[in-house]
């Protein structure tokens, strides 16, 4: 069985992009090294990356997105957006309980969710 380890981002913009997701994950990186900064989040690694090929808004946006689990999503989406972060869809009750839609600073989209009831 394959487990998922860890999410990647690169980018020419690093410190923009490490500072956005301290202040959307609420703590500094839990590893630091030349152009990389990563946060042990439960069972994955995620981390932004210095790429000097990465340059610019991302061209598809959403074609791979990565999910945050919080039983606030509409809570959540206010703090986050409190501190900049542009919302691309705001909360919605879905399938699987709340949704909402976030950009970070080259683009990517990531998404806040409700816990989903496995079993």
């Amino acid at each position: 069985m394959l487990k998922l380890s860890s999410v990647l981002i690169g980018t020419k913009q690093l410190p923009a992009m490490a500072a956005f997701y301290e202040k959307v994950l609420e703590k500094p990186a839990d590893m630091t090294d030349e152009g990389f900064f990563g946060w042990q989040l439960g069972g994955a690694f995620f981390g932004v990356f210095e790429h000097s090929e990465m340059g610019g808004s991302a061209k598809d946006p959403g074609r791979v997105m990565f999910n945050l689990e919080t039983s606030q999503v509409r809570e959540e989406t206010e703090r986050i957006r409190a501190q900049g972060g542009p919302v691309v869809h705001e909360p919605y009750e879905g399938a699987a309980g709340w949704i909402a839609t976030f950009s970070d600073p080259d683009g990517n989209y990531f998404q806040l969710m409700s816990p989903i009831p496995m079993g």
